[in-house]
């Protein structure tokens, strides 16, 4: 039961964390912008 309710809460908290890169990424306004915020994603240790 507790490693259920540690799955569920994972898979909330990956799901809430590509949402909020989405969302960055989706306000860049050009293409360089784009490129800019992925490659400071990955730096950040996030992968696309």
């Amino acid at each position: 039961m507790i490693a259920f309710v540690i799955e569920k809460l994972s898979n909330w908290f990956e799901s809430a964390e590509q949402s909020r890169r989405e969302a960055y990424l989706a306000e860049s306004t050009d293409i360089v912008q784009l490129e800019q915020r992925i490659r400071a994603l990955e730096t950040n240790g996030y992968t696309l």
